[in-house]
């Protein structure tokens, strides 16, 4: 893939697509082999590959700086908790897992009530969704829980009095990202992933044909 034609749009819609689920690469691999970009177009290459490839370690990075900011104001923490899970339901795997294990966890215990979480089913037109599929949660628009969780935190950081608190270790943690996604020289695997993300995604259009 040459992602020096990737635009930030499309580096968004597939950090929205993609699997968080992978587990974070090595710390041997993530400290390892740091070189200075030798033009701005290797460097906006490097940053956009690292920055798809490292996404899981730079997740638990910040998590980590902003854990570190509030260890004297346990109520931000809730209040980033909410914020995190607010942003995460934008996401369509986290989701679409979310919403299996919730229903999978209810038909235990009343199948009526999980058959009552199941989404809305999309008209057919010739063999064919006559629609794209919206994401549900538990038998609701995701964007229903994006907006509860965005309020409970907006009023959790309000009373907590920890915006500023949030605000620069957000800002360190974005840094420490962008310092070390310039330098981190992609390896093989990187590459390798890349190829695949790139086959995916021609694949998927081809699909959608």
């Amino acid at each position: 893939m040459d992602w020096s034609n990737v635009t930030a749009e499309d580096l968004v819609e597939a950090l929205r697509e993609v699997d968080w689920s992978s587990p974070p690469r090595p710390l041997s691999e993530f400290f390892s082999r740091f070189t200075v970009p030798r033009s701005s177009a290797k460097w906006n290459s490097r940053l956009k590959c690292n920055l798809y490839y490292y996404r899981t370690n730079y997740f638990i990075m910040i998590v980590f700086i902003l854990g570190m900011g509030f260890l004297r104001r346990p109520l931000a923490i809730l209040a980033a908790l909410m914020t995190a899970l607010s942003i995460a339901f934008l996401n369509d795997s986290f989701a679409g897992t979310f919403n299996e294990k919730v229903t999978r966890t209810v038909r235990q215990f009343s199948p009526h009530l999980a058959a009552k979480m199941r989404p809305p089913l999309t008209p057919v037109i010739r063999g064919r969704p006559s629609a794209k599929r919206a994401i549900h949660v538990c038998g609701q628009p995701r964007w229903v829980f994006v907006l509860v969780f965005s309020a409970v935190s907006f009023i959790l950081w309000f009373v907590s009095c920890g915006l500023l608190t949030v605000l620069w270790a957000f800002a360190l943690g974005l840094l420490a990202t962008l310092i070390h996604a310039s330098f981190r020289t992609p390896n093989l695997k990187a590459r390798l992933n890349t190829f695949r993300e790139e086959f995916r995604a021609v694949w998927r259009n081809y699909s959608e044909l």
